[in-house]
């Protein structure tokens, strides 16, 4: 494969007492995630509280649709949620409005930095006043968390490669719109994807374009791309929700948005399970997605901050929700949930959250 870039680079009303030992992130069991005494993710002592929640941006079809699905599952679960915040994007805001937070008495707080470096600081002044932090989709690179509730995005990358390459027989170009490098997810995408053609199919050439998880910088890259290289027969966006309205409005304006059995289709696959995604599928526009569940997203981010409040801990090990406890270094526990491939032969499945947006 041949790259060419300039960076390369998501309820616990009913959890056991019993501590489980550690286990690896592939186990098959169904076993509940254990709530113990001492070790794993640490937590204040029991009682309750205010939650604070920050949204990271509002101009994501993705995000939109978490931002809905919170305050919903705070009041089934009777979490007392603060008014939320909107970061929009920037970790300065993202300071700010915890900072605000905890003047307001927050006891708990969910956020998902989209720089997950830059926000190690304020992570461990939080840890320093007792204040348990869960982060949504993205993992810090450094800083306590309570729980990062999360999918495999490694996966994605690797999902996207093989369906390309399959689809592609192996050979063509394809070009790559990467999420922010700045932020664990679009670096592990970016790494996943590059690493799996290198090994898989080095008869395909992949433009990697970084885009900040920006739509105009992506629809950008695919004007200039398509103009040097008519011949391009793959997209792999990594953020359906931004990326997908502008790219499906450069390929009409090219006469490309067209059928996948018509010779000048481009193949495209997505991350994020959005109903615009669906429907593009069963359109013919794109062709596959990775569903990264906003409802489990918001489900578990305030199951987790309810558990927090409540003095739980956690270990690694399967839970009873399909998803697997990790440990990610650094005694920081990871809750990964399951984020399935969505093609025509599955899309109107009504168990994707996409399918059940009202």
């Amino acid at each position: 494969m041949k790259i060419r870039s300039s960076a390369i680079g998501v309820v616990l009303t009913a959890v056991s007492v019993l501590a489980l030992s550690a286990c690896g992130d592939d186990s098959t069991s169904t076993s509940a995630p254990t709530a113990s005494s001492g070790g794993g993710a640490s937590a204040p002592a029991a009682g309750g509280g205010k939650v604070g929640v920050d949204f990271p941006r509002a101009d994501s079809d993705f995000w939109n649709s978490y931002n809905k699905y919170v305050p919903q599952l705070a009041t089934e679960l009777g979490v007392e949620l603060m008014p939320p915040t909107n970061s929009q994007n920037d970790v300065s805001k993202l300071v700010a409005n915890t900072q605000a937070m905890v003047s307001q008495g927050a006891k708990a707080i969910i956020m998902a930095p989209q720089d997950t470096g830059a926000i190690a600081t304020t992570l461990d002044q939080l840890a320093s006043k007792n204040i348990p932090v869960v982060t949504v989709d993205t993992r810090p690179d450094k800083g306590k968390t309570y729980m990062v509730v999360r999918a495999d995005n490694r996966a994605y990358g690797e999902k996207a490669c093989k369906f390309l390459g399959d689809q592609l027989k192996g050979k063509g170009k394809v070009i790559e719109f990467q999420g922010a490098l700045s932020s664990v997810n679009g670096r592990d995408r970016s790494e996943a994807f590059a690493e799996c053609m290198k090994s898989n199919y080095p008869g395909i050439t992949v433009f990697a374009e970084p885009t900040e998880w920006e739509g105009t910088k992506a629809a950008a890259a695919l004007q200039t791309r398509l103009t040097q290289h008519p011949d391009i027969n793959g997209i792999y966006m990594q953020a359906g929700g931004v990326f997908l309205a502008p790219t499906l409005q450069v390929l009409k304006s090219k006469n490309l948005l067209v059928p996948p059995t018509d010779p000048k289709h481009i193949f495209i696959i997505s991350n994020d399970g959005i109903p615009q995604e669906f429907q593009a599928i069963r359109d013919g526009q794109i062709d596959a997605t990775v569903s990264q569940p906003a409802d489990l997203y918001a489900k578990w981010a305030v199951s987790y901050a309810k558990a927090a409040l409540e003095g739980k801990t956690f270990q690694p090990g399967p839970t009873d929700h399909d998803s697997t406890i990790v440990d990610v270094g650094g005694g920081r526990l990871e809750d990964q949930l399951p984020a399935p491939l969505v093609t025509k032969e599955n899309v109107d499945d009504p168990q994707l959250w996409g399918n059940q947006v009202k």
